[in-house]
């Protein structure tokens, strides 16, 4: 193992990532299979190190593993126009967006549950519970 060569604790200290999720993205292949030392210890590379801050960047941005892939692929491409990103990117931001207005409708229905209730019953008269029963399911429609 040169100088240069991380083993796979370093890499994931270095991008905060566990060591069964380096293994795992290595099986499905968004990682290369890295050369082994004489000890038969993975070996990784700076190259490495970067294409997983890049996966880590990418799942805290909310990419399913599929997309990743793609990007990365993508991303080894650089004479080529950016288009393909651009469409992946914005497709990913309007379902972002699609789950910010679901949650928040979410968030109001619940503070409306929640407002009706005057605490200090007991369950079988409960307004949130009542609210939540298939009933008004059927009320609504």
């Amino acid at each position: 193992m040169t100088d240069h060569a991380l083993k796979i604790g370093d890499l994931a200290r270095k991008t905060g990532t566990k060591v069964v999720t380096i293994r795992y993205y290595e099986k499905i292949g968004l990682l290369p299979e890295p050369q082994r030392s004489a000890g038969n210890y993975r070996a990784y590379t700076g190259d490495d190190l970067d294409r997983l801050h890049f996966i880590r960047r990418c799942r805290a941005l909310g990419f399913p593993l599929d997309q990743i892939r793609a990007l990365l692929d993508l991303s080894s491409e650089g004479a080529q126009p950016c288009d393909d990103v651009d469409r992946m990117a914005a497709a990913h931001l309007a379902r972002i967006e699609q789950k910010i207005a679901d949650l928040t409708r979410l968030a109001q229905q619940l503070r409306s549950i929640s407002a009706s209730c005057q605490g200090g019953g007991t369950i079988s008269n409960c307004c949130i519970v009542d609210a939540l029963s298939p009933h008004q399911d059927a009320d609504a429609a």
